[in-house]
């Protein structure tokens, strides 16, 4: 069964021959390689691109490497990488015209001097390149450097929910419960049983994307990075900063991660993709306040299986898969802060700040957005809107909850709608 990625399609097709190297990132087993490989190359055919102006190659395949000379094992089991000057070679023998060649590399990073040989292409009008890769530099936000400016990033999320419910078997609220248990990794997606999906999800976690970022930044052992991937992952959608977590690693652990540690710790797990950060944003000062700020997880299979599915509160999760889908739908995505004054008893004067889960902004477009489990009544209503009240600002306002309910205003002009009426429909914000 095969899961469409029109979304990323799209931005493959619109990048198509615009003299970049176009950089397929995204968190291991989210589908890049298929993406490219199938769904891509498919395009390609039905959109005329003869065969032979194809060149698909893969650098960890026994079968391609054959065709240049080179033997699997001996690249697997060694510290060597495949020979560029004989991929070169065998790309010269396959452009045989002017004609624009499509080069589908994945798994490039295996190819030695990739990012030399990808940019000396790009000086060559007939090629147009895109690239897949899956060891820590690739899995890093920093790759794009890597090609002197000319690289164009194409990032892939694990499944929206969309995409996952259009392989589930069950209702939308069933499907939105195993999404919020299991997460979006394709491969998961299309297991049967939980035992199949809880098996997997815990063995990636622990033994490839972790193993990924000790290996790249040298780290002695897993074990502070991995306790503190516990943490992170318990406190999810709540404020923290690296203090804090030291603190809570402390007397959680009882022992000491300085700050700075748990700085860079949280700098390799983002830039890894495992994990995101979103700043608060002063919507009347117009200003980012640096920390504390809020951490979610790229899937939320891989956050649950690393507490072993003991910590499903559907609260967090929910938030977590809303701040993930603005994301995937391109949107910047800050966490709101707006400054209120009251007056006590005595008719002192005080600061208070008010919390908008997410401020969403893509060019001129602003969305303010509340992730409310539930509204059981007008007093909940108006807690979860005060911060709306006081933004003073025209942009729409928007109250998610679980239940199911199609999109409607009150008297203020502020949207409520059902998270899964609003994870289904691409254009459900501008309802």
């Amino acid at each position: 069964m095969e899961i469409k990625r029109d979304r990323y399609l799209k931005k493959l097709i619109l990048r198509k021959q615009n003299g970049f190297v176009k950089v397929i990132t995204g968190i291991r087993r989210c589908g890049k390689s298929y993406l490219l490989n199938e769904i891509f190359y498919r395009h390609l055919l039905e959109d005329g691109v003869e065969d032979d102006h194809i060149i698909k190659f893969a650098f960890d395949s026994a079968d391609d490497l054959r065709k240049i000379g080179e033997d699997l094992l001996a690249i697997d089991g060694g510290d060597r990488k495949v020979d560029p000057l004989k991929f070169m070679d065998y790309i010269d023998s396959r452009v045989t015209d002017q004609g624009v060649y499509y080069l589908l590399l994945d798994e490039v990073q295996k190819l030695g001097s990739f990012e030399s040989v990808l940019n000396g292409y790009l000086r060559k009008r007939n090629l147009d390149i895109f690239v897949t890769g899956s060891n820590s530099k690739f899995l890093s936000s920093d790759i794009i450097t890597e090609f002197e400016g000319r690289g164009d990033e194409i990032h892939v999320f694990p499944l929206s929910f969309s995409e996952f419910y259009s392989v589930h078997d069950g209702s939308k609220e069933e499907a939105f419960d195993d999404y919020m248990v299991y997460g979006g990794l394709p491969s998961v997606a299309l297991m049967k049983t939980e035992e199949q999906k809880t098996g997997y999800l815990t063995t990636q976690i622990e033994n490839v994307y972790l193993r990924d970022i000790i290996k790249r930044y040298h780290l002695q052992s897993d074990t502070d990075i991995g306790e503190l991937l516990d943490i992170l992952a318990s406190g999810i959608s709540t404020l923290t900063n690296p203090k804090r977590l030291s603190d809570t690693f402390q007397s959680v652990k009882q022992s000491r991660l300085c700050p700075d540690t748990i700085s860079r710790y949280i700098s390799h797990l983002e830039d890894a993709f495992l994990i995101s950060r979103a700043l608060r944003y002063d919507v009347k000062g117009k200003k980012y306040i640096s920390t504390p700020y809020k951490i979610y997880f790229e899937d939320i299979g891989l956050r649950n299986a690393r507490l072993n599915f003991r910590q499903i509160e559907p609260t967090h999760l929910m938030e977590n898969i809303i701040y993930n889908e603005l994301r995937r739908r391109d949107y910047h995505v800050d966490v709101g802060v707006v400054e209120v004054r009251e007056s006590d008893t005595d008719g002192r004067e005080t600061r208070k700040k008010l919390e908008i889960d997410f401020v969403a902004n893509q060019g001129s477009k602003r969305y303010y957005i509340q992730s409310a489990y539930a509204i059981p009544d007008s007093s909940k209503w108006q807690q979860e809107t005060r911060s709306f009240d006081n933004t003073k600002d025209s942009f729409k306002k928007i109250v998610i909850v679980e239940r199911s309910m199609k999109p409607r205003r009150d008297e203020k002009g502020y949207v409520m709608m059902g998270a899964k009426e609003f994870l289904l429909q691409e254009e459900s914000l501008e309802v």
